[in-house]
């Protein structure tokens, strides 16, 4: 599967954005999907992941209640919704895929996007 994410940009403190990952591939409602970030100077970290059929989900203690993982598998489309941004959140966001794993708490993925940049401003 390949994986393309987007919407990433430059927001203010507060603020919104959606990132998007849309994904190649007739299968794509057998991917467990997961988001992840890379700070500068930083290692990549966890951010968020969601089962085949959305119905569970699991989030870092650090944006819990301010972000949201959805997915539209008729669109191979994965979201992250991301409200009161914060200037830590600031990083490279990453979309990743693993198939046949519907452990949302497995960290371990298969396939990655390029990733976008979210920038936050304080």
């Amino acid at each position: 599967v390949q994986l393309q994410a987007s919407g990433g940009g430059l927001v203010q403190a507060g603020g919104s954005l959606r990132l998007s990952c849309a994904a190649s591939g007739r299968t794509f409602s057998s991917y467990k999907m997961g988001w992840f970030r890379q700070a500068p100077g930083k290692e990549r970290k966890f951010v968020a992941a969601i089962m085949w059929t959305g119905g569970m989900t699991n989030y870092a203690a650090s944006v819990k209640g301010r972000f949201t993982i959805s997915r539209d598998n008729a669109k191979n489309t994965v979201y992250l919704q991301m409200s009161n941004l914060k200037p830590e959140d600031t990083a490279v966001y990453y979309c990743a895929a693993r198939r046949g794993d519907n452990n949302v708490y497995n960290l371990q993925y298969d396939y990655w996007g390029q990733g976008t940049q979210v920038t936050v401003s304080s």
